[in-house]
């Protein structure tokens, strides 16, 4: 009876733990919605504008390395202990075989497992050493190249000048391939004017949360999307509660993603924004949920539309 008391404990306390947490998501515009063959991986977060970028080095040039420990045959304290330990094996071979068949029963097995050591350590330290060396410089690379790795060209020609060696040419970004794919079928794409647009709705999505209705904006929200927002915004009136969202400040708004699969454009959007978000009782006006102090959020919004210069809708929401 005591173990079944402590299991109807443990459901009921997972069970508040599961309700409260379901109550948290549900305060502003709720995260879930489809991202296609993403929507079950992370969003890239677009990389920090304070990152300042440092021109890459040459091939030829590596910078400055970080000092390696000595060896352990290194500096006065380690050629004076190699020196005690080829003195102690000298000790036990020579002086324990100075009589061949007597001396050679004092090499017991304390010497052989000391002189197997020695001789592990030293291996070890041959391997060490030549790992540690510089790899050496590319071929091509002229000895008065720039700082930065763009080798000058050479116009001597008796002289014997080695070629000019070109950097390869940085690997596009995913965010480039996907961007590439876009323009294939809608050239005009600007993805700053879509980052507005996509503000836009942001803002639009919190009052239609406030209101307790998304209807009008049936034409930027997918009917997947438009039917999870509704039934939020249900159940907040059949709680007789109501979300409100204010002081909205958008610190940064970025396009993070894009790519096409299955005959449609899909882009993701990041938003660093700073406002408030608190749910009240409709009765009684008390606070139900949230805080009224702004706090700051980071969300991924996705949205989609089929290839080519058509409307884009919102189809998933999620927290950063």
């Amino acid at each position: 009876m005591t173990s079944r008391a402590s299991l109807l404990v443990i459901g009921l306390a997972i069970t508040a733990l599961f309700l409260a947490d379901t109550a948290a998501v549900w305060a502003r515009a709720g995260g879930g919605g489809s991202r296609g063959s993403r929507s079950y991986s992370a969003p890239v977060r677009p990389s920090s504008p304070a990152m300042p970028t440092t021109p890459s080095r040459s091939l030829s040039q590596p910078g400055p390395s970080a000092p390696q420990r000595p060896g352990m045959f290194g500096g006065l304290m380690g050629g004076l202990a190699g020196f005690a330990l080829g003195g102690l094996l000298g000790s036990m071979l020579f002086g324990g075989l100075g009589g061949f068949g007597g001396g050679l029963g004092g090499f017991g097995l304390l010497e052989m497992l000391i002189v197997g050591a020695v001789i592990f350590f030293a291996v070890r330290m041959f391997r060490s050493r030549q790992a540690s060396q510089p790899a050496p410089a590319y071929a091509g690379a002229a000895a008065g190249g720039s700082a930065y790795g763009t080798a000058s060209p050479s116009w001597s020609g008796a002289a014997g000048g080695g070629a000019a060696v070109a950097e390869a040419p940085a690997a596009p970004s995913d965010l480039e391939r996907g961007l590439g794919f876009v323009r294939q079928m809608d050239a005009g794409f600007d993805p700053d004017a879509f980052t507005r647009w996509a503000q836009a709705v942001f803002n639009d999505v919190q009052q239609g949360i406030g209101r307790r209705d998304v209807s009008a904006l049936n034409d930027r929200l997918t009917p997947q999307e438009y039917a999870r927002l509704q039934a939020q915004c249900d159940q907040l009136r059949g709680a007789r509660q109501t979300n409100r969202i204010e002081q909205i400040v958008i610190n940064r708004a970025e396009l993070s993603e894009a790519w096409q699969e299955s005959g449609q454009d899909w882009a993701t959007v990041y938003f660093a924004v700073s406002l408030v978000d608190y749910t009240v009782d409709d009765t009684s006006g008390g606070l139900v949920d949230g805080s009224k102090s702004p706090q700051s959020v980071e969300e991924f919004w996705t949205f989609t539309r089929p290839v080519g210069p058509k409307p884009w809708r919102l189809s998933a929401i999620q927290p950063g």
